[in-house]
């Protein structure tokens, strides 16, 4: 006999039957307007050039397609047919596996391993000072911004040693960090000429038409024309 967590196992990524045919037979990402996670998982598409159903959600009034899919309601949230998704990581890499061109990850175990330690360490290390700069008070807000600053600094010499973050190519190392990068305005996170790498990477970044393609209105509005 199955005990309860074997049937927990199971059953998640599996999907309850809704209502709407786009969600059944079309991939479909629920995305909310302006979020760092759902700007990773929309970048790993555009990189792709995978034709999908982009769902942007409102967080206060979540459409009932997402509840019945993902009771929780985190977003970003993929669906693939019969396939639920909704941890960012998650959803990146099974993106780069289900579709392998061009690819997102290095080849080499090492090199891969380095980029997986690479996206933790940005939501762990930077990622929490966005939610502090744009809900905490002014103080908090500004110490937020202050060490976000100073990580950033301290980390030129990886911006310098490649084209790309942690990598030659494009990885989803990109996909999680270049998001950040271009809301550094917005946040009120000015870089000092000792960052110009910095700079530059984002410049580099955003001049590919995927990203471009990768965001909301809402995002493109977040730096001026």
């Amino acid at each position: 006999m199955e005990d309860a967590l074997s049937t927990t196992l199971a059953n998640w990524g599996k999907r309850k039957p809704v209502s709407s045919a786009r969600v059944r037979t079309v991939l479909t990402l629920f995305s909310a307007r302006n979020d760092l996670a759902s700007h990773c998982a929309r970048l790993v598409l555009a990189a792709k050039g995978v034709s999908y159903d982009l769902v942007v959600v409102d967080p206060n009034d979540p459409p009932e397609d997402l509840a019945d899919l993902n009771p929780a309601r985190n977003l970003p949230t993929l669906v693939d047919r019969d396939l639920v998704l909704y941890d960012t990581n998650v959803i990146a890499e099974y993106l780069d596996e289900r579709y392998p061109h061009p690819p997102l990850m290095p080849i080499d175990p090492l090199s891969r391993a380095r980029v997986r330690l690479g996206v933790v360490r940005l939501q762990r290390d930077w990622f929490p000072f966005v939610d502090t700069i744009l809900g905490g008070t002014k103080s908090t807000a500004e110490t937020a911004r202050k060490r976000l600053r100073e990580g950033l600094l301290a980390s030129v010499p990886v911006f310098k040693a490649a084209k790309f973050f942690l990598n030659t190519e494009m990885s989803l190392a990109d996909c999680a960090l270049a998001p950040l990068i271009w809301r550094l305005p917005w946040l009120g996170v000015t870089l000092p000429r000792e960052a110009q790498a910095v700079v530059d990477y984002g410049e580099r970044i955003f001049r590919n038409p995927g990203f471009l393609r990768s965001m909301t209105d809402d995002e493109k509005a977040l730096r001026p024309a």
